[in-house]
């Protein structure tokens, strides 16, 4: 067996501990497409089929196609496992024996056959179901929670957190909790997704969980349905969501946005179909943490959250942000992975951002920019003034080969509406609105109309065959 380190004396309450101190479980509830769990049920069963004792002290891999299972299981094992793994489904089978392996699990919780996840000592079935019983949840580790993350070489990292650290941005108390239903496009196994499920446990609300396969159109109505009153996603995610009809069902009263930089038109998009909502933009990473929320409708962050000493400490070095604050990961698990951590204990995020009238803009990532003849060019940036122009949905700006530049930069864009027949027209409104605002190596070499553009499963633009 691997070596199992000793319970800590003080151990921090977990998270079934912090959620039945928020109380009025009867009136709360988790819910996928197909069921709907009463919290209240955990106090009176288990979902993991009481073997939940057999996992205490465990380095375990929570591994489930769907998320319900998933955060019954979360909610049971925090404080009884030493280790959590977090694993989303669309990891791919190839990369499972590695985070087995430098994770040290010997313990596998999901809802798929053993022989599908890979080894270990023990496995443990989780599913949607609870079984009556009174399960001993008594708290005696610091349980290490690991994330993957989602990076464009398809191998993942394994960051360490602990609930402390995903939990340092939250309100105190319950300022948005009780009666609060909270909801998201993320995946709760990633960071963005987790954030949410912990604000509506450790707040006192409720959540309905999103799920691969279902339509964003059957999503929105279906949170509509429930009433849902917060909910967050990526830019990319509210772009496909507001082109569906469905997106007026829901009447959130807090809508946020993460994951990627939200230009000035998707915050205005989102004002106009829901106006009677909080808007916020929060920059976060599964690294970094949470580093803050900018609720002013505008794009960018104020100049003066810098320098500041308090929760959290930013500064920009060679035009890319790096964050201290007790929110920050541990670290990678893994021998020889570098650290993300510079001399200073800053968070190294490699978002790039420029200061404009006393406001940073982020134009993109350190590791994303379009090489043409020697000059850096950032797709977020054109992807912004695209987008900010009328009968335009989203866009994906790519490098494309060139014998004489060695790239030059194109563009697929979604349209609102299709408007047959007007095709140049609108390429030249692009065009002309690129050449006024962009430096002439920035503005696309060719603009292509297409129906959709693909998101991957962290909810950001696909660029990793751009």
């Amino acid at each position: 067996m691997p070596h199992r380190p000793l319970p800590r004396p003080e151990v921090a309450a977990s998270l079934w501990q912090s959620l039945s101190s928020a109380g009025r479980l009867s009136k709360r509830w988790l819910s996928n497409p197909a069921a709907r769990i009463s919290l209240a049920a955990l106090s009176r069963g288990s979902s993991l089929g009481k073997r939940l004792d057999e996992l205490r002290g465990c380095s375990v891999l929570l591994s489930t196609r769907d998320q319900l299972p998933a955060a019954l299981a979360l909610i049971e094992l925090d404080g009884i496992a030493r280790r959590i793994v977090l694993c989303p489904p669309e990891v791919a089978s190839a990369h499972l024996p590695g985070v087995i392996a430098t994770a040290e699990i010997d313990a596998i919780v999901g809802d798929r056959a053993a022989s599908e996840l890979g080894g270990a000592e023990l496995f443990v079935p989780t599913s949607e179901a609870i079984v009556p019983g009174v399960p001993d949840r008594s708290a005696k580790y610091e349980t290490e929670w690991v994330l993957l993350t989602s990076g464009t070489t398809g191998v993942p990292k394994l960051v360490a957190h602990s609930l402390a650290t995903l939990s340092g941005a939250m309100p105190v108390g319950t300022a948005l909790g009780h009666g609060a239903v909270w909801s998201t496009f993320y995946d709760m196994r990633r960071y963005g997704g987790l954030q949410i499920f912990l604000r509506a446990m450790l707040g006192g609300g409720s959540m309905v969980l999103s799920s691969a396969l279902e339509p964003v159109g059957d999503f929105l109505a279906r949170a509509g349905a429930r009433g849902v009153t917060h909910i967050s996603g990526t830019p990319s995610h509210w772009r496909r969501a507001l082109m569906s009809a469905s997106a007026s069902r829901m009447a959130p009263r807090y809508v946020r946005l993460s994951g990627e930089i939200a230009d000035q038109a998707i915050l205005n998009h989102l004002h106009a179909v829901y106006p009677n909502a909080d808007i916020a933009h929060a920059f976060a990473s599964t690294e970094a943490g949470v580093a803050f929320d900018v609720g002013d409708g505008r794009a960018g962050f104020p100049a003066s959250y810098l320098g500041q000493r308090g929760d959290v400490e930013m500064r920009v070095v060679d035009g890319s942000l790096r964050i201290k604050s007790g929110r920050n990961a541990r670290g990678y698990l893994g021998d020889g992975v570098p650290s993300f951590f510079d001399e200073d204990g800053f968070v190294e995020t490699g978002d790039m951002v420029e200061l404009h009238d006393g406001r940073y803009h982020f134009v993109g990532r350190r590791g994303g920019v379009i090489n043409i003849g020697g000059q850096k060019v950032h797709p977020e940036e054109i992807e912004a003034v695209i987008n900010g122009l009328p009968g335009v949905r989203m866009s994906l700006v790519k490098s494309r080969k060139n014998l004489i530049t060695g790239a030059i930069v194109v563009a697929d864009v979604v349209l609102e509406a299709p408007r047959a027949g007007n095709a140049e027209a609108l390429k030249s409104k692009i065009l002309d609105a690129c050449r006024g605002t962009l430096a002439r190596y920035k503005v696309p070499a060719s603009i292509r109309f297409v129906p959709a553009i693909e998101v991957a499963a962290s909810g950001k633009l696909s660029r990793a065959n751009v």
